[in-house]
């Protein structure tokens, strides 16, 4: 769904006990506030609940919502914040939502809003977004659904799903975008002081525990040996040495016991070196590639395919508090980048 920028559209952003302050507050601010100066019909905008009255926060406190889930049937968009721990969506708000998609209203969710959409029978069959820690569950209780745990959000014409937190505000901004253009984004992205596009996706924030101690079969050694020899030549040849084994063995011994491949492995810890590098130092990019054992250009093909990002913007977003190496920037450097960007 395009939104007629010739019409004021009307925001619903549902709520419920357990709803999640920070998630809800983010349209409440995209949409909630009257920004008619910006020289567009803004939005109405109400926040519902399964009846009009108090509701209990996830942080312990309550609000009270004015509208019940009645008033959905008037929003040309809805907007489901993360509800309950436990993903189990109310009944009427189930319900309310597949009559608005039969109607042909802009569903949207914000992190684990998305459990409310597959629970609705809304997402079989799509491919979706949620936060990265609930990626397993919602693929698992939802089998139908195509989760991809990397990007930032994804837009599916009627039905858009967004990452954890944050990207709620990636999310609202780009409907925003959608419905009054760049230049009117932009400007709610300044108000707001934050960028109106982030780089990457979910993938540079997801957190990979380095493998090895709870790897069987002796291979634990191995890898944390490897571990300690990234910058060197790891080869099959040379693991297997390690193991006592033959190439051919090894290779598909590891395959069994990690689920990956012995080049695959190596290139991802080369990878998670390079972050870990990148946040803790102020190392040159080629020295971290070296130490790596990649290249410059390597390190940057690599990090562009696992993260969607480049190894000087992920600095940038890690460590923000270092003086310009590599073209890096300062909290206040990167303050000015986001305004001139905005202008754009």
């Amino acid at each position: 769904m395009r939104v007629n920028p010739a019409k004021r559209q009307t925001v619903a952003v549902v709520v419920a006990d357990g709803v999640s302050m920070f998630e809800l507050s983010v349209p409440c601010e995209v949409f909630g506030i009257d920004r008619s100066y910006l020289g567009v019909p803004w939005y109405r905008f109400f926040v519902c609940a399964p009846k009009p009255g108090p509701v209990t926060t996830s942080a312990g406190f309550s609000i009270v919502a004015r509208h019940g889930f009645n008033k959905l049937s008037q929003a040309d968009t809805i907007i489901v914040p993360p509800l309950d721990e436990r993903f189990e969506p109310p009944a009427a708000l189930i319900e309310a939502l597949r009559r608005a998609h039969r109607r042909g209203k802009r569903l949207v969710s914000l992190c684990s809003g998305a459990f409310a959409l597959a629970a609705a029978g809304l997402l079989d069959g799509r491919t979706v977004t949620t936060h990265w820690i609930h990626a397993d569950e919602l693929a698992s209780r939802y089998p139908r659904v195509k989760v991809d745990p990397d990007v930032l959000y994804v837009d599916d014409g009627d039905i858009l799903t967004s990452a954890g937190t944050a990207a709620a505000i990636d999310l609202c901004l780009y409907l925003v975008h959608l419905d009054y253009g760049a230049e009117i984004a932009n400007a709610v992205a300044r108000r707001m002081v934050v960028p109106p596009h982030r780089d990457g996706g979910q993938a540079q924030y997801i957190e990979m525990p380095l493998a090895g101690a709870e790897i069987p079969d002796g291979f634990s050694e191995v890898l944390q040996w490897a571990q300690g020899h990234l910058g060197e030549e790891l080869s099959v040849e040379g693991l297997s040495r390690q193991a006592v084994m033959s190439p051919r063995s090894f290779a598909r011994r590891f395959h069994a016991t990690t689920g990956t491949t012995p080049y695959r492995w190596v290139l991802r810890q080369r990878v998670l070196l390079a972050q870990r590098l990148l946040e803790s130092t102020d190392l040159p990019v080629d020295i971290i590639a070296d130490r790596c054992g990649m290249g410059p250009p390597a390190l940057r093909d690599h990090f562009k395919r696992s993260l969607g990002i480049s190894p000087i913007h992920y600095r940038r977003t890690f460590r923000r508090d270092m003086s310009q190496k590599d073209g890096d920037v300062t909290g206040v450097q990167l303050i000015s980048e986001i305004s001139e960007v905005s202008e754009i």
